[in-house]
């Protein structure tokens, strides 16, 4: 215990004021500030990718059983009631997936059409994404379509009361070019609703129903997908396994985080790069903490020969520093960490940065605090601070000099 005694009262006894205390408080200021920085960034990252998250599990279930081969299957080739009987599957919907042209008023733009079944609301909670009208695509025989606000924009429309879209599918079989009219399945229908979510996404998806898309794109009784919603508290990982076993091999099932790999992999590479970026920027504010621990033991060349004089050995000596170091970069990096979680939980909570953009999702910047991120930083900030200090502290008192 003799050097963190001897380290505490060069740093906090009242007797010890001088320029190297005043340096050190600096030091401490300036590693605390690096590690706030991390902490926050980290969960700006995390709120972004929870953000992110949510948004596309409107629209990606999850899990999405899908043919190995081909577009489309047979709805037939799925068993629904034995898949409704595995534990953790909460519901079931078959969706058809394909593109069309869209005509309002003039104007043009291409989407994929998502034909939904009747299921398809128990397997996605769209209500509170809807903005106008409602998400159903079928009353009775009335046939609805459900198009994002960007793609309303895009088509001109402004009322729900005037909103009949036309929609073009290229009509499967042969192709002529003499009569191109009739290589072009058409349909008309008015926009029961229009949804608010990501611009990709509104610009992408056209929600109709199951029935509709099957007469336009000449898949009868055909659908490319079965979408399925896991009950509360379900084991996502034994649910797949048991889907798949049950879809047969033809069949893969993939989870929501499977569908969007690449994506979610990119945001992790990023998220990461920005670490080491920040950890790089606390290497340097870290050498704020060398040039007040060599001053330090400049300062206290005397007190180390009255040490040495008292029969203590180099390894008592630079321990006395290395801790004195230890405790400039703790207090810091506590500081941090205080200052760091304190500004992401008023941030996460309160919302007190706002966004200045009113077509956002959110009001407020999104952000995520995660005790495993605080950990990260905490060990890295402390293998830092155990190697400079441990290289400052052997390179200046050695056993062959008055230091």
């Amino acid at each position: 215990m003799l050097p963190q005694l001897f380290a505490r009262r060069y740093l906090f006894s009242s007797q010890s004021r001088s320029v190297v205390n005043l340096i050190s408080g600096l030091s401490v200021a300036a590693v605390a500030m690096p590690v706030a920085a991390m902490i926050i960034l980290l969960s700006v990252f995390n709120g972004f990718e929870s953000l992110v998250k949510s948004m596309y599990s409107a629209f990606d279930a999850d899990l999405t059983v899908s043919p190995r081969q081909g577009q489309t299957f047979a709805q037939r080739d799925l068993d629904t009631a034995a898949l409704a009987r595995i534990p953790g599957v909460g519901a079931l919907s078959f969706t058809l997936e394909q593109s069309a042209l869209l005509e309002h008023g003039g104007r043009q733009a291409t989407a994929t059409i998502r034909g939904v079944d009747d299921a398809y609301g128990a397997v996605f909670q769209l209500g509170d994404a809807v903005s106008a009208g409602e998400w159903r695509v079928r009353l009775g025989d009335l046939e609805r379509l459900v198009v994002g606000q960007s793609m309303a924009w895009m088509l001109g429309i402004r009322s729900l009361a005037d909103a009949d879209v036309t929609l073009y599918a290229v009509r499967r079989g042969s192709f002529s070019s003499l009569l191109p009219l009739e290589n072009y399945t058409r349909r008309t229908e008015p926009v029961g609703g229009v949804y608010t979510l990501d611009l990709e996404t509104e610009r992408t998806y056209v929600l109709a129903s199951l029935r509709l898309a099957q007469e336009l794109f000449g898949y009868a009784g055909r659908a490319s997908a079965l979408v399925v919603r896991l009950a509360p508290g379900a084991d996502a990982a034994a649910v797949r396994k048991a889907v798949a076993e049950a879809a047969g091999d033809g069949f893969r099932v993939r989870t929501r985080d499977e569908l969007r790999a690449s994506f979610y992999r990119i945001m992790t590479y990023e998220k990461w790069g920005i670490f080491f970026i920040a950890l790089l920027v606390l290497v340097i504010a870290s050498f704020s903490v060398v040039g007040a621990l060599a001053m330090l033991i400049v300062e206290k060349r005397d007190d180390i020969s009255t040490l040495r004089a008292l029969g203590a050995d180099t390894g008592l000596v630079r321990a006395v520093f290395r801790t004195e170091g230890f405790l400039i970069c703790g207090l810091g990096a506590v500081a941090g960490m205080v200052l760091g979680v304190a500004a992401t939980l008023a941030q996460q909570y309160f919302g007190l940065i706002e966004i200045p953009a009113e077509t956002f999702l959110t009001k407020s910047y999104p952000v995520e605090f995660r005790p495993t991120d605080l950990a990260v930083v905490a060990a890295s900030f402390a293998a830092v601070a155990a190697v400079l200090s441990n290289i400052t502290v052997r390179s200046m008192i050695k056993t062959d000099t008055r230091l």
